[in-house]
């Protein structure tokens, strides 16, 4: 057992195990192993991030940054504390640095330690202290809002072009026209949607066309179904996604900037780039619609404006806008799963109808009376 611990809480003890680092979140969970101790610089640690960590079930987390700067509520560092997952806050850049990917470190209270050298310190929130903060936090953000709101309206009279153009797409592999997709993001409750999505035969019964966008291919290879299209940067996408046999579609900045080509080359896959504004959640809405889909179904979307500063952005524009020119045929995955469990499917129906014949069928073979009576029947309907 590589984890060696003596107080799960920190405040008097020691917790050893090996350090699992990166500056980004999303890139580092795919690499832990349970037990381990992830090392983070991550300011505002997001929902989705800490349920990763929370997945990989981690020992503890060590934060190079503020996990709640108060900037914004974000619910990340609450979610750990609350999960049992230890939190040392803030420990500075440089005490980042120092640490290497795979060594052994020691947690001693809110001090980190390497083979006995002391390489940062920082602080050991509480779940009371951090529920106070995400108070003064949600007051804040009203102050944000003038500015999201101002930049949103500045990115809609600059890039209107995004609502009255259409992409210039390659060939999909995939046929769309007149077939329901599933376009799934990972975001805020992408896992339970999902799995409610496949538990209620929505997925079995009108097989949709699946795009995972970036670790969205991911999210469905979880749960086990495979992408037909995976749209995006590809910064955060397994090696397993890449093999498991999609069309790989690189989101490209106005101008032909495709960083995620460049991963793609360098690992031999063949890709064709998409180039348009927005996010490649954006992309992905538009290729359904552009390719004349019967209905767009979204799982784990970016819909509020602390899912924006979750990822860094200033402005809900382009997603404004991607959703006003889709509208038509957009559906939230948290309607469609509740819909679809309360509604008998029609495989369904035509299997009870299939069984009652069958078992009259026995019945009439055994029982000589039906028999009779279903002979007069027949003899009946046919005069």
């Amino acid at each position: 057992m590589r984890l060696r611990r003596r107080d799960s809480n920190l405040t008097s003890g020691t917790l050893e195990a090996p350090a699992r680092v990166d500056r980004r979140t999303k890139n580092l969970i795919p690499r832990l192993h349970v037990g381990d101790i992830a090392v983070i610089n991550h300011e505002d640690l997001d929902r989705v991030a800490a349920e990763g960590l929370v997945s990989a079930r981690v020992a503890a987390v060590v934060n190079a940054s503020q996990s709640l700067s108060g900037r914004y509520p974000a619910l990340g560092a609450l979610l750990l504390l609350k999960s049992g997952i230890p939190l040392i806050d803030g420990v500075g850049v440089s005490a980042f640095n120092s640490i290497r990917e795979g060594e052994t470190i020691s947690l001693v209270n809110n001090r980190v330690f390497v083979d006995g050298e002391l390489k940062g310190k920082g602080a050991k929130p509480t779940i009371d202290e951090l529920e106070r903060r995400l108070e003064l936090a949600r007051e804040a953000v009203r102050g944000e809002l003038g500015e999201f709101a101002t930049n949103t309206l500045q990115y809609l009279a600059d890039e209107p072009e995004l609502i009255t153009d259409d992409l210039d797409l390659p060939e999909i592999v995939s046929s769309i026209t007149q077939r329901q997709v599933l376009v799934v993001v990972r975001g805020i409750d992408y896992r339970e949607d999902l799995s409610t999505l496949k538990r209620s035969g929505y997925v079995s019964e009108m097989r949709p066309v699946l795009i995972g966008v970036d670790g969205g291919a991911d999210a469905l290879l979880e749960v086990g179904l495979t992408p037909d299209l995976i749209v995006g940067d590809f910064d955060s996408v397994s090696r397993d996604a890449l093999d498991c046999g999609a069309q790989l579609l690189v989101h490209a900045y106005p101008g032909g900037e495709a960083p995620g080509a460049m991963r793609l080359e360098r690992l031999g896959f063949e890709y064709a780039v998409v180039e348009g504004l927005g996010t490649s959640e954006d992309i992905a809405m538009r290729i359904a619609f552009e390719k004349s889909a019967e209905l767009i179904v979204l799982v784990g979307s970016h819909t509020s404006m602390a899912d924006f500063f979750d990822k860094g952005r200033r402005g809900m524009a382009s997603t404004f806008l991607t959703r006003m020119k889709v509208s038509s045929i957009l559906v939230d995955a948290k309607g469609v799963g509740r819909l679809y469990r309360t509604q008998v499917r029609k495989r369904d129906l035509a299997l009870l109808v299939l069984s009652a014949i069958f078992t009259l069928a026995v019945i009439a073979v055994v029982t000589e009376p039906v028999r009779l009576l279903l002979r007069t029947l027949w003899l009946n309907l046919g005069m």
